[in-house]
């Protein structure tokens, strides 16, 4: 149901309510280091209790990176909600991309997140948005909040923060790290309730229970081996996440706040910070956007069976000159797209200024390919129409940045497997709308 465009019918039994217009904001929020705590419940999680109280369906969405994607806390968490509330049926949705942050989220989110309808939704992003701004983190996560609560406000979101190697240091001093604590205090503005999984870990650390990183063939038998690499928990790492996770949850649905219904829309009215990403939206790409050698990857292609879930379909082309061509009016945009390694490299002309430097679509890490996105430009005239042309160089990239993942770096580039000019996409990412 999207709730965006209703206006209120005193006479219903069952009111419905429009939201009011977005007003300006005051002054930017000042970020600040936020106490960790295990769980923050503020508002709840009330529409989902009410579900599972009346046996209906709860579909539950987990939007995050590569610690959501695996195998690990959440099927153990769907599994869980299943044996807790065996009247409802639980469905899960697997909305985790590993390797991408919020910023992607928030653009994904119609696709993957609002088209299922979610009654809950886990947002999970506080490891790959480690390195970004808290400005840069709340225009993103703000994004995915308010989207989420314009096509629904009855739709639950519950904040999640794993752990990562660095992370410990703050913890230990009773802080969550910057990432966290950005989120926290969005958490705190619209009430959304958070569970904090990296305390835990940093708690049984302390107590010489837990080791954060090591082989777990040679490591003490006596002591939890958290993960290999000091973010990707093996499969002890996930039970401690479920464990903390369901036992927030359960605290949740004790709580006096659980029964209460809360008016969502008010808290739309005016935003964390004006320039948010409520207006982030993907747009397939079409052929009228298209020239040179384009087609569409098949269904039977192998990367179209890895990836065309996620991307819809996908468009390849490896002809010098072949070109994405668009307009829209808006202040940012990029491109979902395939890194890999016989992929080529681009160029781009926004505004008929054509850029200097050309754009490679592969990288250190493309022994494999991986969705990735290409940022064209991000500080646009919002009121302006821009033109953006992509279009594939002659040129291979320099591919001798993978050379040290390589056994016989000299052999395996002359390889086939690393030649091509291949562009691979399927979506643009805009902040405006599509002009044509």
């Amino acid at each position: 149901m999207n709730f965006r465009f209703l206006l209120p019918l005193v006479f219903c039994s069952v009111p419905i309510f429009v939201f009011p217009e977005t007003k300006a904001i005051g002054a930017a929020p000042v970020y600040r280091a936020v106490e960790a705590r295990l769980s923050v419940e503020r508002e709840g999680l009330p529409f989902v209790f009410q579900k599972l109280k009346d046996g209906k369906e709860l579909r539950i969405v987990y939007l995050g990176g590569s610690i959501t994607a695996a195998n690990g806390w959440r099927p153990l968490i769907t599994g869980w909600f299943s044996r807790q509330f065996p009247q409802s049926k639980i469905r899960e949705i697997n909305a985790a991309i590993g390797g991408t942050g919020s910023d992607l989220g928030a653009f994904r989110l119609r696709r993957d997140v609002l088209d299922h309808k979610p009654g809950l939704v886990f947002v999970e992003f506080a490891v790959n948005d480690g390195r970004r701004k808290p400005y840069d983190i709340w225009k993103s996560m703000e994004g995915i909040v308010r989207q989420i609560w314009l096509e629904n406000p009855e739709t639950e979101i519950c904040f999640v923060y794993t752990f990562r190697l660095g992370y410990e240091k703050d913890l230990r001093n009773g802080f969550c790290p910057q990432a966290a604590s950005a989120m926290e205090m969005l958490a705190d503005y619209y009430g959304i309730p958070s569970i904090n999984v990296a305390l835990r870990i940093v708690e049984l650390e302390s107590a010489g229970k837990l080791i954060f990183k090591a082989d777990p063939q040679s490591a003490d038998p006596n002591l939890i081996c958290f993960s290999k690499d000091g973010v990707h928990p093996l499969t002890r790492g996930h039970e401690i996440y479920a464990e903390v996770i369901s036992e927030a949850i359960l605290s949740f649905q004790k709580s006096g706040r659980s029964g209460k219904k809360v008016a969502r829309f008010d808290k739309l009215k005016q935003p964390f910070v004006a320039d948010n990403w409520e207006d982030a939206q993907m747009i397939p790409l079409a052929p009228r956007m298209l020239s040179g050698n384009w087609k569409p990857l098949g269904p039977d292609d192998v990367l179209s069976r890895r990836f065309s879930k996620r991307m819809g379909t996908i468009w390849v082309a490896d002809q010098p000159g072949s070109k994405i061509c668009f307009k829209f009016k808006g202040s940012y945009v990029s491109l979902y797209d395939l890194l890999g390694p016989d992929a080529g490299q681009v160029i781009l002309t926004v505004d008929g200024e054509r850029r200097k430097k050309v754009v490679p679509r592969f990288d250190s890490y493309c022994t494999y390919h991986r969705i990735a996105t290409l940022p064209i430009a991000q500080k646009l005239d919002p009121e302006k129409t821009h033109t953006i042309v992509v279009e594939i160089h002659p040129d291979q990239p320099d591919r001798k940045s993978v050379s040290f993942r390589l056994k016989d770096p000299v052999a395996e580039l002359k390889s086939p497997k690393y030649q091509g000019r291949k562009i691979r996409a399927s979506q643009i990412m805009i902040r405006g709308k599509l002009v044509n």
